[in-house]
């Protein structure tokens, strides 16, 4: 049930690959250097996601064209790592808390200015998909930790025990000399944020993780906030974040972007601001990455970050490569 419906009742009643018809089937091309001028020979559908997750952003192309939604393409896509266990960011087999919990975080912006979000989620592994549920069928646009699950059970959700062996076995190791310092690129890798346009021409996001490793009980970083970690407007793109949530949030960054752009700035233009703005307020920049990627609505692409190493995947025509991106801090 749409959210507009559920209202009116409840008033009422008071790496490159060449992607074909699978992502196994495919060859592997070169990662390339990312192309800063602005195009307007693309070709859509389109996907793009932070990171280098391969399989992710092809599911996520094949779904786009077969002819699926932007917002279904890009939850089919982000799904792939939420349920691989060797993936210690995102999804179940994610890193715990300083306790040995996992909470998951997500959040979904729909091409019509809709959107929803799940924050330190327990036990339910897509949590992307539940976003979307609460969107779709609650008058609300974010559910949290108990609350949250609870609804994810009324939605047909399974109950999964999200701390595998690996996970726990790293969490005791951590436990003997217990010191929280992320590490730029490894432990600040923590999100998969996905912008996808349909065949349409409309635009839609969604972005997960588990966090940061070993953070304090009940931490939430930007990746669930709409502006923060993801945001979209059909009529101009998308932007999606990852690295130090907290420094996010405090310049709320992929707003900034789809404002930036709406403005004038290209995508890369407006990544590089953002992150200039991070780094012209906080001289600890050093010691953490941001990154963002952004697409327009002719497909056009930008990305940008702190530090060196830094990737995104990219999508279309067939093809899915992995994209090397510029950064600021060069010295």
């Amino acid at each position: 049930m749409k959210r507009r419906k559920f209202i009116k009742n409840t008033s009422l009643t008071g790496i490159g690959l060449a992607v074909g018809a699978s992502a196994l089937n495919c060859k592997e091309n070169k990662t390339e250097k990312s192309n800063h001028m602005i195009s307007t020979k693309n070709t859509l559908p389109k996907a793009i996601c932070t990171w280098g997750f391969v399989r992710a952003n092809a599911k996520a192309g094949e779904e786009l064209a077969k002819g699926a939604k932007a917002l279904d393409a890009a939850i089919a896509g982000v799904e792939v790592e939420e349920e691989n266990l060797k993936n210690t960011t995102v999804g179940k087999g994610g890193a715990p808390d300083r306790e040995g919990n996992v909470t998951l975080d997500a959040c979904v912006m729909d091409s019509d200015g809709d959107c929803g979000a799940v924050v330190c989620v327990e036990n339910i592994t897509n949590v992307a998909l539940l976003a979307k549920k609460v969107m779709e069928d609650t008058p609300h646009v974010m559910l949290a930790g108990e609350g949250a699950e609870e609804f994810a059970y009324s939605q047909g959700f399974e109950k999964e025990n999200l701390l595998t062996e690996d996970s726990k076995k790293a969490w005791e190791e951590w436990k003997k000399s217990p010191e929280y310092k992320p590490i730029i690129n490894i432990e600040n890798h923590d999100t998969i944020g996905m912008l996808c346009i349909d065949k349409d021409g409309d635009i839609a996001g969604a972005c997960t993780t588990s966090g940061l490793s070993y953070k304090m009980k009940g931490r939430v970083g930007d990746s669930p906030i709409i502006g923060s970690g993801l945001f979209i407007d059909n009529e101009i793109g998308g932007a999606v974040a990852t690295g130090m949530g907290e420094e996010v949030m405090k310049t709320v960054g992929s707003f900034l972007i789809v404002e930036l752009m709406r403005n004038g700035m290209s995508p890369q233009e407006a990544c590089e601001e953002a992150v200039k703005r991070i780094v012209s307020k906080n001289d600890r920049y050093k010691d953490f990455q941001i990154a963002y990627i952004a697409m327009d609505k002719a497909g056009n692409v930008g990305a940008y970050c702190i530090h060196e190493g830094f990737t995104y995947m990219n999508y279309e025509d067939s093809t899915n490569k992995n994209v090397k991106v510029d950064f600021y801090n060069k010295a």
